[in-house]
């Protein structure tokens, strides 16, 4: 696996200092308030507001951690893409993997942690924009459960999907992390081997499928097989919702000559979606949320591949084929807002693993993480100096 630091700061929009000098290391997507920095949110139409007057909440819990922020990371314009490539601010530039995308949308957040310029980073994810990059990069990501994290001085100011996360480089770390965003996050530790269930996927390009079915014979042999069999149609709801709540955040920008035009046909697509297809997108998000609950009654954990497919290379990341399918396997915890990590796998091309716990069981979800990084040797747990 290639490993390339030569453009790691190509990950942040610019490097800061606060907090104490021995404090975790982190730096904070250009969606989330810091005092006195512009909340650009990779946005050229909105790099000329003023400085935000407070931290975001999230960033005052970091702070008083005894955490440090180390810098401002680029993220995909608006937080609204899963490519990472920003034509405005620069695209960063996936350390492990350079000819493929980031990802999204918190692409500056994943690369800087990929490329040791932080302990740990924070992001956001309203349709895998945490978990995606993070495996994209070939690092830890997580979602927790949905209104944990306060959004608080985020960008966009109103979400039912979005939540606040953080990137790591071993699974021990993601702990850390959550500890030092949330005051009221308690570590635990298994006593006993967890509960899994992996739930089937279909269509699983053969790069990511084997390596993984391997990784998991070798390491889980015992694990069984469940269905979701709404999954498709929460993948579908979720874009829809998002689109909607995009669209109801975003919708001024729409004659800013300044704004991207990838994202302003995506806003402008999302502003045609009628109130019939957005109720029947909130009923699936009921019927769904179900289902993962009770799947979750006879597992501590669901487990899916993180991807679907290997991440495109850069010159293939405006073919909507390769892009979409992206966060198959990710969006739907989103919209039934359990609390999902991803978790690298060894390999010569970008693929992991991603765990579904129950909502609130935050703290436990990251432990099982930290017995699967012990107990299977195919996740990547890689220290950069």
């Amino acid at each position: 696996m290639m490993t390339v630091l030569t453009d790691r700061y190509s990950a942040l929009v610019r490097p800061l200092n606060l907090g104490p000098a021995s404090g975790l290391r982190f730096v904070v997507k250009d969606c989330i308030d810091i005092a006195g920095e512009v909340t650009a949110s990779g946005c050229a139409a909105l790099a000329d507001r003023p400085p935000a007057a407070h931290h975001a909440q999230v960033v005052q819990d970091l702070l008083a951690s005894g955490a440090r922020v180390t810098g401002k990371a680029k993220t995909h314009e608006l937080a609204f893409g899963m490519t990472g490539i920003n034509a405005a601010f620069g695209t960063p530039v996936n350390p492990r993997w350079p000819e493929r995308i980031p990802g999204g949308s918190s692409s500056g957040s994943a690369v800087a942690v990929a490329a040791g310029l932080c302990d740990a980073a924070l992001g956001t994810d309203t349709g895998g924009s945490v978990r995606q990059p993070a495996i994209c990069c070939g690092v830890y990501g997580m979602k927790p459960s949905f209104g944990r994290i306060s959004r608080a001085g985020c960008d966009p100011r109103s979400s039912t999907l979005d939540c606040v996360g953080v990137f790591a480089r071993t699974a021990a770390m993601l702990t850390r992390a959550m500890a030092a965003i949330d005051p009221s996050f308690a570590p635990v530790r298994l006593t006993q081997a967890p509960r899994l269930a992996r739930v089937k996927a279909r269509d699983l390009d053969p790069a990511i499928g084997e390596p993984l079915v391997y990784g998991m014979m070798e390491g889980l042999p015992e694990v069984a097989y469940i269905t979701l069999p709404g999954m498709g149609d929460a993948f579908d709801a979720a874009m829809t919702i998002i689109g909607c709540e995009t669209f109801a955040a975003c919708h001024r920008l729409l004659d800013d000559p300044r704004l991207g035009a990838d994202v302003r046909a995506r806003i402008a697509a999302a502003g045609r979606t009628t109130p019939a297809e957005l109720g029947r997108a909130e009923r699936i998000r009921d019927a769904f949320t179900a289902e993962v609950d009770a799947a979750l009654v006879g597992a501590d954990a669901l487990i899916t591949p993180a991807l679907p497919t290997v991440p495109p290379l850069l010159t293939e990341a405006d073919d909507p084929a390769k892009v979409l399918p992206l966060t198959r396997f990710l969006r739907p915890f989103n919209l039934t807002g359990h609390p999902a990590i991803v978790l690298p796998v060894r390999a010569e091309l970008p693929l992991g693993l991603q765990i579904i716990g129950r909502k609130g069981e935050d703290a436990r979800l990251c432990a099982i993480a930290e017995w699967m990084a012990a107990t299977c040797t195919c996740f990547l747990t890689e220290e950069v100096a």
